[in-house]
C-alpha cells in the first residue's frame, strides 16, 4: 500500500478535521485556522476547494446529513400517509440528537442566503408526505399551513431536546417528542387519528377542496395554466371558509 492510499487527500483531511471541530467545539470552533492545523493544509487550499467556511460548513452537514434524508426519501409514496409523516417526525428528532452539532448548524445558524439547501430538500420532502395525505382526503388545512406546522414544531422540539441533552436532563422530557407530534398531527387530520371527524366539521366541503388541490399537482389535462391557476385559488377560498366557519362555532 503507497503512502498516497494511506494518507487521505487534502479535501478528505479538510472534512474529516471540520467535521471533528464541529462535534467538539460547536459551530464557533470551525475556524480557519484550526481547520488548516488540524487538516494540515494551507488556508488557500480550504478555499479552494470549498470556496468559503460556509461552503466548508455546508459540506460537512451534507455528509452528516444524507442518510437522514434518504431515508426520509424513501418513505415517499410507500403506506399509509399518515404514518409516513410520523415515522419522517420521528426520523428528525432521532437525527438531531444523534447529530446535535450538525442539526444546530442546519437550523438554528442563521445563513446570509436564507434557507440552507439541505434543509430546503427536506422540507420538500415533507410537503410531499403532507400532500399525500391531502390526497386521501384526511387533511383539514392546506398542505402548506399543516407543514409549516409540522416543520415548526419539529425544529422547535428537536432544538429544545439537544439543549436538555447537553445539560444532562434529557430524561425529563420523555414522551415530549410523541406528545407534540400526536398534537399537531391531531390539529390537521380528518379521521380516526384527527382531533375531529369528517362529519364534524363545519364545511366538509374544505377537506374536499383541499384534497383536490393536491390532486391537481399530479396533472390533469385540458386545463390551462391559467384556468389552473383559477381553479386553485377557488379551492382555496373554499378551503378557508370552511376553516373561518370552524373557528366561530
Amino acid at each position: 500500500m503507497t503512502e498516497a492510499e494511506v494518507i487521505p487527500q487534502p479535501r478528505e483531511r479538510i472534512l474529516q478535521a471540520a467535521a471533528e471541530l464541529l462535534t467538539q467545539g460547536g459551530r464557533e470552533a470551525v475556524s480557519t485556522r484550526a481547520v488548516s492545523a488540524a487538516a494540515g493544509v494551507q488556508a488557500q487550499t480550504i478555499y479552494r476547494h470549498f470556496g468559503d467556511m460556509r461552503g466548508l460548513l455546508d459540506a460537512v452537514a451534507r455528509r452528516g446529513y444524507a442518510d437522514y434524508l434518504a431515508a426520509k426519501q424513501a418513505h415517499i409514496g410507500a403506506g399509509d400517509p399518515v404514518e409516513q409523516v410520523r415515522d419522517g417526525w420521528d426520523l428528525h428528532i432521532a437525527f438531531a440528537l444523534a447529530n446535535p452539532a450538525v442539526y444546530r448548524l442546519l437550523y438554528a445558524d442563521p445563513r446570509p442566503d436564507a434557507e440552507s439547501p439541505l434543509t430546503g430538500e427536506a422540507h420538500k420532502v415533507l410537503l410531499g408526505l403532507v400532500e399525500g395525505i391531502a390526497k386521501a382526503g384526511r387533511l383539514r388545512t392546506s398542505v402548506e399551513s399543516a407543514a409549516a406546522m409540522v416543520h415548526s414544531s419539529g425544529v422547535g422540539v428537536a432544538l429544545t431536546l439537544i439543549a436538555a441533552q447537553a445539560a444532562g436532563q434529557l430524561s425529563q422530557y420523555e414522551g415530549l417528542a410523541d406528545s407534540v407530534r400526536d398534537a399537531v398531527l391531531g390539529s390537521v387530520l380528518v379521521g380516526p387519528q384527527g382531533s375531529q371527524k369528517a362529519d364534524d366539521l363545519a364545511n366538509k366541503a374544505a377537506v374536499h377542496a383541499i384534497a383536490l388541490k393536491a390532486l391537481l399537482g399530479d396533472g390533469v389535462r385540458h386545463l390551462t395554466p391559467g384556468e389552473r391557476a383559477l381553479l386553485g385559488e377557488l379551492l382555496d377560498r373554499i378551503a378557508d371558509d370552511g376553516a373561518a366557519a370552524e373557528a366561530t362555532d
